[in-house]
């Protein structure tokens, strides 16, 4: 890999790296911050907001730690304005329509990859030429590429 380069997450990477310190979504969400340039939009940071704001994540992590965790995302991650029109345009469209912002985001930042949990995108690798890698295969691209 040359360059720089840009990473779409999807909320459900992000949910679990907020509530397991030191999981493998956690670990590639660090490493994405350390090696690549992470993008997010309105819509996206908006869901994240809203699901890490549920009371039934009480019992992993409490409330503070998620306000901590997604103001803390928020201040790194680069943030594009993703239009309506460029939402709707998304073509193969994903089988969940929830996900159509994470597909659109990756359209609108020209994104080398995303990472996702979700299998509704899992398994539309490789999406317009970008793939679509879990956590764990994020950490091993990288870490063949770039050991530390």
């Amino acid at each position: 890999m040359n360059g720089i380069q840009r990473v779409v997450f999807d909320s459900s990477t992000l949910v679990s790296a907020t509530l397991r310190m030191g999981s493998t979504p956690n670990r590639a969400l660090l490493r994405a911050f350390r090696d690549c340039e992470v993008c997010a939009s309105i819509e996206t940071l908006a869901e994240l907001e809203e699901v890490l704001g549920r009371d039934q994540l009480d019992r992993y992590v409490n409330r503070e730690q998620r306000q901590k965790f997604f103001a803390n995302l928020r201040r790194n991650v680069l943030l594009f304005d993703v239009q309506v029109a460029t939402a709707e345009a998304v073509d193969p469209p994903c089988r969940d329509p929830a996900d159509q912002p994470f597909l659109a985001l990756a359209m609108t930042v020209e994104a080398h990859m995303i990472v996702s949990s979700d299998k509704d995108l899992l398994v539309m690798s490789p999406w317009r030429g970008i793939p679509i890698l879990n956590p764990a295969e994020f950490l091993a691209r990288f870490e063949a590429e770039f050991p530390d």
